[in-house]
């Protein structure tokens, strides 16, 4: 199997919902209620073991609180991200930073870097909430993939090759807030990786990256774009 044995359901925009080869489900920066992309019977996710959130962003963090307090499941985040989330109600987290890894329900979690804000707009006004990350995350046999967040094409995506090598990337392509597909493109020749999941694209207006301009760049460099469809799964 492609993905060798990694499950993954693309929730619309940045969301996805994960499960990992020994059964581990993990959601991956929570927006679904408002989230226009999301289909309806997605939107209750049902029990999980691991949330991660790469930043503070609404389309991002929106729901996690309440994921959280519905499911019992870790938060993993930024540590000023995970302290905010405290002060509605969540317990159970684990705030780490740039650098570090920590096994959390037998997933090795390697929080990396990401060039983007992060902030939570909300009834109090704009809170900072950190910075970005990113997420390099080692699978229970040994897989590899780099969930990236929002971030722009950044130098350092090679040592991320270097240090870990990562198989699958999960990359932003919509531009306007994130990179473009040929930004993404330089990324994946940066990363080293044999596939690309597209993300952050066609939600709104301003996101216009496509997955067939990705593919057409990084087509010479062998790799495979897994051009995905909100509620589908690929496995």
């Amino acid at each position: 199997m492609r993905l060798a044995g990694l499950s993954v359901t693309w929730l619309g925009h940045g969301t996805f919902l994960l499960e990992s080869p020994g059964g581990r489900r993990v959601l991956i920066d929570p927006w679904l209620e408002t989230n226009p992309a999301c289909p309806a019977h997605l939107r209750t996710v049902g029990p999980l073991d691991l949330i991660l959130v790469t930043h503070g962003h609404n389309d991002h963090v929106h729901d996690a609180a309440a994921v959280a307090l519905a499911t019992g499941a870790p938060v993993v985040g930024i540590y000023e991200l995970c302290e905010w989330l405290a002060t509605r109600g969540v317990a159970n987290r684990s705030g780490m930073n740039k650098g570090g890894t920590q096994q959390v329900a037998g997933i090795g979690i390697t929080m990396v870097d990401a060039r983007h804000s992060s902030s939570y707009a909300g009834e109090d006004g704009t809170v900072y909430l950190g910075e970005a990350a990113g997420y390099v995350l080692t699978f229970e046999n040994g897989f590899v993939a780099y969930f990236a967040g929002d971030t722009s094409v950044f130098g350092d995506m090679r040592l991320i090759k270097e240090l870990y090598a990562p198989t699958l990337a999960f990359l932003p392509i919509g531009d306007h807030f994130t990179m473009d597909p040929v930004a993404a493109a330089k990324a994946t020749e940066l990363l080293g990786v044999r596939m690309v999941i597209p993300m952050h694209f066609g939600t709104f207006p301003v996101l216009t990256g496509r997955p067939d301009r990705l593919r057409e760049l990084v087509a010479p460099m062998g790799v495979e774009v897994l051009d995905m469809q909100p509620g589908q799964t690929l496995c």
